[in-house]
C-alpha cells in the first residue's frame, strides 16, 4: 500500500462556537444543504450555521461557520437525525421517535403541527417514484416490531402510502425508487415494496457491530459486510465492484467518488473504488459521525464538526505521476471521467497518458510507452526533441508547457549510458516507422521522416534505402548533410533523385564506382546506374553518361538504349541513327543495338538489316582468319548471320553476295542465291560443294515457308533432279535421293517422280515413298468425295425448300397492299417473305428486312 494525499481535514464548527462553556452539550447529528449546516445536540437544540468556503492557492480550502440561530424543540431527548428537504424549505427532525417538520430558515415548526410518530430512524428516497415535485418520499423504521412505513411529506402535512412487514427487526435502511436496502438482525436484504419481492444479500451479525446501509448512486448501495469488508450491492442483488477491506470497527462510511471513506474509533481511512486499495489514513479520535452531502464529506466528534476537503483529482494524479506510480495514476484518471466535463476530461486525460508514456520511456518500458503515446495522441516531436540534432534546423517546434517530463535530452535521461541510448534510438526508429503513415504524422511529416532518416543513417540500418525509394518527406538540406556526414553516398544519391536532382544523383554514384568516394552499400552499383539511366526520362542526362557506361562495359552499357520502357520507345524519344553514330566506337555495343532494332523491335529498314549482316559477316571473317581458333564463338556468330539471312527480306542481297565472294562461306552464299530466286544454284552449292544433304532439305523447307504448295513441290523436284543428274554411278547422291523421297513423299508429284527415276531402282527401295504417295493420293480422293457429297446434300436441302415454297398458292389482287409502302400491287410481280408477307420488288430492294420482324428476311 502506497499512500497518496486525497483529502485534508479542516475544521468547520469549533467547540466554542457551538456550546461555549457548556461541557455537557454533545453533537448527535449533522445535516448540510448547500451553504446551510444544521447541527442537532443531545439537549434537543438545532443549530443553523452558514458555511463560507475560502480557497487557498497553495493549499486546501478553509471554512468559516457563521451561527444564524438555534432553537429548542421542546423535548428532553436528543435530536437523533436531521434531513433537509430543500424543495419544500423544510428540515425533517427526528427526536423522541417523532419526525417534525420545521422551517429551514427560522427553525419554526410548521403551523399545522404535522409530524410522523413512531419512527426509530428514517431515510429519504433520493430517486422518488411519486412524480410529485412538491413532496418528498420518506421511509421510516417503525417502533412497531418488524415494520417499515413509506410516507409522502408535503410542506404542512404527511401521508402514509405503504406499510411493509419484514421477517426480522430492521435496524437500518436506504431507499432507491421502489427498492429498500435493509439491514435486519442477521442479514442484509433488497426488498421491492411495490411487488413485495425480497432478495437476500449476505448474512450479518448485528450484535457484533452496528450495520451500515448507504445509498451511493442510482440503484447501488454500500454495506458493512462481515470480515471488515465494505460490500457493494445493486438493487438486482449483485455486486458490480470488488469490495474494499476496511477496519473491523467501522462506525460510518461515505462515498466521494472515486473514494470510499470509512470512520472507526481512531482513524479515517480512504479506499479507492477503482482498484480497492487503501490510499490514505487520517488520525481522528472520538469521531462518531461520517456523512457525505452532495459531494461534501463531513465528520464530527461530540464536540466539533470537520470537513474532508478533497485535493483536486488532477493534483492527485500529478502527485502519483511524480512518484512514478503510473498504473494508479491512470486508474484514477479514468475514474475521474464522471466528475469532469467531457471536453476538459479528454484534454486532461491525453496529457496524463503522455506524461505516463514518458515515465515508462525513461524506465525503458518501450511497449508500454508506445501504447501510452498512441492513446494520448502525443505530438511525436515531443519525443524526437529528446534526441539531439534529430529535429530539422528549420523546425518551429517548441515543447509543451508545462513540460511533459523533466529531461533536457537523451543524454540526461540515460546518464550517458551508451547501451541505454542505443535502445532508446531503436525504439524511436520503430515508433516513427509505425506512425509516419498514420494520422499522428499529419502536419509534421517532414520532421518525422527527417528524424527517421538520421536514425537509419547513424545506425547503418537497411531500412534507410527503403525510406528513400518510397514516398517520403525528408528535408533535403538537413538530410543531405547528415548522409554525407555518415558517408552514405548511395543513399544521398537516392535523396537527390527523389528531389528531382537526377544529375547530382548520377554524378555521386559515378564517383563511387570510380573510387573517388567510398561507399560499399551496393556491389552492383554500375549495373544500378545503367538501369537508372535506362528508365531516366532526361535525354541529356543519358547522353552525358552514355560514353561512361559504354567504356565500363559495352554489353551492359548498351542497355541504356536497348531496354528503355516500351512507352518511351513508342515516343521515339531517342533517334536510332544518333545512337548508332554514338556506338561506332563500341563495336560489341553496336551489334547488340542493331540486334535490338532488327530482331526485338522488328524495324523494317534496309539500312539496319544490311548493317547488322555486314557486322556479323565481318566478325565471322575475323574469327576465321584468327589463329586462336574460337570455334564455338565463330559458329555462334555464323549461326546468327545465317538466321538473319534466312529470316530477313530487307538487306541488300547483291551487296552481301559481293562481300562473300571468295570468303569461303558457301552456306551463306546459298542462302543469298535463294533470296534471289536462284534455287538451283543454291541447291547446287549445298549438294556439290558442301555435300550437306540435310541442309539442302532444310533449304527447301524454309524457302517455301508461307508460299503455296506448288512452290514447295517445285523446290523438292529441283533438289531431286540435282541428285539424279549425277547418274547411277554417284552412289552417295543416289542414297540422298532415295532418303529425300522416302522422308518427304507428300511433297512430290508421284507421277512425275516415277518418270524421273532410273529403271534400275527397285520397288522395295522406294516402298516408303510409294506408300506415302498412295496414301496421300487416296486421302485426297476421299476428301474430294466427302466434299462433293456434302455439296450435293446441301443442294438437295435447298431444292426441297424451294419446292416447298412453290407448293403453296398465293392470291394477289388489287386490294392486296404492300407491307412496306402500303400501296396496292399494279402488276403481278412481287417478293414474298418466308412469313407470307408480300412486298413490291422495288420496296424489297430498298429494305431487306422482314416487315414484321427485325431479322433479315429471305426472298423467294
Amino acid at each position: 500500500m502506497m499512500n497518496i494525499k486525497a483529502f485534508t481535514l479542516v475544521s468547520a464548527v469549533e467547540r466554542e462556537l457551538l456550546m461555549g462553556d457548556k461541557e455537557r452539550i454533545n453533537i448527535e447529528c449533522v445535516e448540510c444543504c448547500g451553504r446551510d449546516l444544521y447541527v442537532g445536540t443531545n439537549d434537543c437544540f438545532v443549530y443553523h450555521f452558514l458555511l463560507e468556503e475560502r480557497p487557498v492557492p497553495a493549499g486546501p480550502a478553509t471554512f468559516t461557520a457563521t451561527k444564524q440561530l438555534h432553537r429548542h424543540l421542546g423535548f428532553k431527548k436528543p435530536v437523533n437525525e436531521l434531513r433537509a428537504a430543500s424543495a419544500l424549505n423544510r428540515l425533517l427532525v427526528l427526536c423522541d421517535n417523532s419526525i417534525s417538520l420545521v422551517n429551514m430558515l427560522n427553525l419554526e415548526p410548521v403551523p399545522s403541527g404535522a409530524r410522523i410518530k413512531g419512527a426509530a430512524t428514517f431515510a429519504l428516497n433520493e430517486n422518488p417514484v411519486s412524480g410529485d415535485p412538491f413532496c418528498v418520499e420518506v421511509c421510516i423504521i417503525s417502533v412497531k416490531r418488524r415494520t417499515i412505513q413509506m410516507f409522502l411529506v408535503y410542506e404542512d402535512r404527511v401521508q402514509i402510502v405503504k406499510e411493509v412487514s419484514t421477517s426480522e427487526q430492521p435496524l437500518a435502511v436506504a431507499v432507491d425508487g421502489h427498492f429498500l436496502c435493509l439491514a435486519l438482525t442477521t442479514q442484509y436484504i433488497i426488498h421491492n415494496y411495490s411487488t413485495g419481492v425480497s432478495q437476500d444479500l449476505f448474512p450479518y451479525c448485528s450484535e457484533e457491530r452496528p450495520p451500515i446501509v448507504k445509498r451511493i448512486g442510482r440503484q447501488e448501495f454500500l454495506l458493512a459486510g462481515p470480515g471488515g469488508l465494505g460490500m457493494f450491492a445493486t438493487v438486482a442483488g449483485i455486486s458490480q465492484r470488488a469490495p474494499v477491506h476496511w477496519s473491523e470497527n467501522v462506525i460510518g462510511a461515505a462515498v466521494s467518488f472515486p473514494y470510499v471513506i470509512a470512520l472507526d474509533d481512531e482513524f479515517i481511512t480512504v479506499h479507492s473504488m477503482l482498484d480497492q486499495q487503501q490510499k490514505q489514513t487520517l488520525p481522528f479520535k472520538e469521531g462518531h459521525i461520517l456523512q457525505d452531502f452532495e459531494g461534501r464529506v463531513i465528520v464530527a466528534t461530540s464536540k466539533g464538526v470537520y470537513i474532508l476537503v478533497p485535493l483536486p483529482l488532477e493534483k492527485q494524479i500529478q502527485d502519483l505521476l511524480a512518484s512514478r506510480r503510473v498504473e494508479e495514476a491512470l486508474v484514477l484518471a479514468k475514474g475521474a471521467r464522471r466528475n469532469i466535463p467531457k471536453d476538459k476530461f479528454q484534454v486532461m486525460y491525453r496529457r496524463i497518458l503522455q506524461q505516463a508514456g514518458f515515465i515508462q520511456f525513461a524506465q525503458l518500458q518501450f511497449l508500454e510507452a508506445k501504447e501510452l503515446f498512441r492513446s494520448g495522441q502525443l505530438d511525436v516531436r515531443e519525443l524526437i526533441s529528446l534526441y539531439p540534432f534529430l529535429l530539422p534546423t528549420s523546425s518551429s517546434f517548441t515543447r509543451s508547457h508545462p513540460p511533459l517530463h523533466e529531461y533536457a535530452d537523451l543524454n540526461q535521461l540515460t546518464q550517458g549510458d551508451q547501451e541505454k541510448m542505443a535502445k532508446c534510438k531503436r525504439f524511436l526508429m520503430s515508433y516513427l516507422n509505425e506512425v509516419r503513415s498514420t494520422e499522428v504524422a499529419n502536419g509534421y511529416k517532414e520532421d518525422i521522416d527527417t528524424a527517421l532518416l538520421k536514425l537509419y543513417a547513424e545506425a547503418d540500418h537497411d531500412s534507410l534505402l527503403d525510406l528513400l525509394v518510397t514516398e517520403n518527406f525528408c528535408l533535403l538540406t538537413d538530410s543531405a548533410a547528415w548522409l554525407e556526414k555518415h558517408k552514405k553516398y548511395f543513399a544521398l544519391g537516392l535523396l537527390y533523385h527523389y528531389n528531382n536532382q537526377d544529375a547530382a544523383a548520377v554524378q555521386l554514384w559515378v564517383n563511387i564506382v570510380n573510387g573517388d568516394v567510398q561507399d560499399s552499400t551496393r556491389s552492383d552499383l554500375y549495373e544500378y546506374i545503367v538501369d537508372f539511366l535506362t528508365y531516366c526520362l532526361d535525354e541529356e542526362l543519358v547522353w552525358a553518361y552514355a560514353d561512361w557506361v559504354l567504356q565500363k562495359s559495352e554489353e551492359v552499357g548498351v542497355q541504356v538504349f536497348t531496354k528503355r520502357p516500351l512507352d518511351e520507345q513508342q515516343k521515339n524519344s531517342f533517334n536510332p541513327d544518333d545512337i548508332i553514330n554514338c556506338l561506332k566506337k563500341y563495336p560489341k555495343a553496336l551489334v547488340k543495338y542493331l540486334e535490338h532494332l532488327v530482331i526485338d523491335k522488328r524495324l523494317q529498314k534496309e539500312e539496319y538489316h544490311t548493317h547488322l549482316a555486314v557486322l556479323y559477316l565481318d566478325e565471322v571473317l575475323q574469327q576465321r582468319a584468327s589463329t586462336s581458333g574460337k570455334g564455338a564463338e565463330a559458329s555462334e556468330t555464323q549461326a546468327k548471320l545465317r538466321r538473319l539471312l534466312q529470316k530477313s527480306d530487307l538487306y541488300r542481297v547483291h551487296f552481301l553476295l559481293e562481300r562473300l565472294r571468295g570468303a569461303g562461306l558457301p552456306m551463306e552464299s546459298a542462302i543469298l542465291h535463294g533470296k534471289l530466286g536462284e534455287h538451283e544454284k543454291a541447291l547446287h552449292i549445298l549438294v556439290h560443294e558442301l555435300r550437306d544433304f540435310a541442309a539442302a532439305e532444310d533449304y527447301c523447307l524454309w524457302c517455301s515457308e508461307g508460299r503455296d504448295p506448288p512452290h514447295r513441290q517445285h523446290l523438292f523436284h529441283t533438289l531431286l533432279a540435282i541428285y539424279l543428274r549425277a547418274g547411277p554411278a554417284a552412289h552417295e547422291l543416289a542414297v540422298a535421293a532415295v532418303d529425300l523421297l522416302n522422308h518427304h513423299a507428300t511433297e512430290f508429284d508421284a507421277a512425275q517422280v516415277l518418270q524421273m527415276l532410273p529403271d534400275t531402282w527397285s520397288v522395295q527401295l522406294l516402298c516408303p515413298f510409294l506408300m506415302g504417295a498412295m496414301r496421300d493420293s487416296v486421302h485426297a480422293r476421299r476428301t474430294m468425295q466427302v466434299a462433293l457429297g456434302l455439296a450435293r446434300s446441301e443442294n438437295l436441302i435447298y431444292t426441297y425448300d424451294k419446292m416447298k415454297l412453290k407448293g403453296s398458292s398465293i392470291r394477289l389482287s388489287d386490294k392486296k397492299l404492300c407491307q412496306i409502302c402500303q400501296n396496292p400491287f399494279c402488276e403481278p410481280v412481287f417478293v414474298r417473305y418466308p412469313n407470307g408477307g408480300l412486298v413490291h420488288t422495288h420496296c424489297a430492294a430498298s429494305r431487306h428486312t422482314n416487315p414484321s420482324s427485325s431479322s433479315p428476311g429471305t426472298r423467294t
